[in-house]
């Protein structure tokens, strides 16, 4: 303050007073924050350079977070293709469990399952995603992995699709015919005079029949699925039980015409080759079912093999993508605490250190205000001469 004159004395100790609390203070602060580079005034260089690791480990935190989500949504696609290679094997169960029955209404039926395992194979594709990627969802799902900050690191994942099972890029599985019935008739009248049969008349009245005839039903692969011997006493009634107890195999009368309706495709033949006889007659049917035929169950199962191939590639090739990136994972990481370690031997504090620097200016502290009180009262010595 102007006009007050302090002797040396005093000022010296009241500087030396002063200098020792900014220490205090920078001390306590160094305690306080734990660095000792609080900011650029402290020590510029060790500061920008503690930045700029700081500022490298926080970007390579973000790719470190996406890696993460990109592990996850390749192990949702692993368990895509899992549950989506038990459904395959499943599909093999149906076709052999075809192949081994030689009914054709069986067949028909395990074509229809068939085609609903192909319709679980792709809701469970569709439902494969994490996070808005789908690896098994083909275009628009490929997956981008950053490894370093600059992005000149990076993994590409290409997805698959096998939301459709029919087509030729994924798994290539047609789905199978369901099969239409098809129908036969057989006029069946009396003679030459074109009279109806009724249920109760004799088959042999239709010159088509005679007794010892032997009609025999064969299916699509030619296996005998039944046989009907005419006799002298059979009826128009017992060859429509006949046909009506054959599975798959329906018939009725309407006048005098009785039509034969089939599942799948039916052929009925005599054994008699006399002149009149009856004609062999198939079922119109216009398609039949996936697993008619022994040729299409064999076909079926190359294919399901095929995509089963198709799978167990598929998930080694993601298999090796995750482990890329779970590799990539851990070395980030590393690579943080690495760059986080190097900041912090720039700006951290030795707190025992700091601790200790304290303590011994708070002794000095002490003693300044000592040495300033022994100086003032040295000028107040004065006061004794009035």
């Amino acid at each position: 303050m102007a006009g007050i004159t302090l002797s040396s004395a005093v000022r010296t100790n009241l500087n030396a007073l002063q200098s020792t609390s900014e220490m205090m203070s920078k001390v306590q602060e160094k305690l306080s924050t734990g660095k000792k580079v609080n900011s650029a005034l402290d020590n510029p260089n060790s500061f920008f350079t503690a930045q700029g690791l700081s500022n490298r480990a926080g970007d390579l935190g973000t790719l470190l977070d996406d890696m993460g989500q990109s592990v996850q949504t390749l192990k949702a696609a692993d368990k895509g293709i899992k549950a989506i290679s038990d459904l395959v094997d499943a599909a093999k169960a149906k076709a052999n469990q075809a192949s081994q029955t030689s009914s054709q209404t069986q067949r028909a039926q395990y074509s229809k399952e068939f085609n609903e395992l192909m319709t679980q194979i792709e809701d469970i594709a569709k439902d494969a995603g994490y996070s808005g990627k789908n690896l098994l969802g083909g275009t628009g799902n490929d997956l981008k992995v950053t490894f370093n900050e600059n992005g000149t690191s990076s993994l590409n994942i290409s997805a698959v699709d096998y939301t459709d099972t029919t087509s030729s890029d994924g798994l290539n599985l047609a789905r199978l015919a369901s099969g239409t019935s098809g129908t036969a008739t057989i006029s069946l009248t009396n003679g030459t005079a074109s009279a109806a049969l009724t249920g109760g008349s004799l088959l042999t009245a239709d010159r088509e029949f005679a007794a010892g005839d032997v009609l025999t039903l064969t299916d699509t692969n030619g296996t005998e699925i039944g046989k009907f011997e005419v006799k002298a006493t059979s009826t128009v009634n017992d060859l429509e039980k006949f046909l009506d107890d054959t599975a798959g195999v329906s018939a009725s009368r309407t006048g005098s015409t009785m039509t034969v309706t089939s599942e799948f495709k039916l052929t009925m033949a005599s054994s008699s080759s006399a002149s009149g006889s009856f004609a062999d007659r198939t079922t119109n049917n216009s398609a039949e079912s996936g697993f008619a035929k022994d040729s299409d169950i064999q076909a079926t199962l190359k294919k399901l093999q095929s995509a089963q191939e198709t799978l167990r590639s598929q998930a080694s090739t993601f298999g090796t993508n995750l482990s890329i990136v779970q590799n990539r994972q851990d070395f980030t990481k590393a690579m943080i605490n690495t760059l986080q370690e190097g900041a912090g031997k720039l700006t951290l504090a030795d707190t025992n250190q700091e601790g200790a620097n304290l303590l011994a200016l708070q002794t000095q502290q002490s003693l300044a205000s000592t040495a300033l009180s022994l100086a003032a009262s040295a000028d107040q010595n004065v006061l004794r001469l009035f």
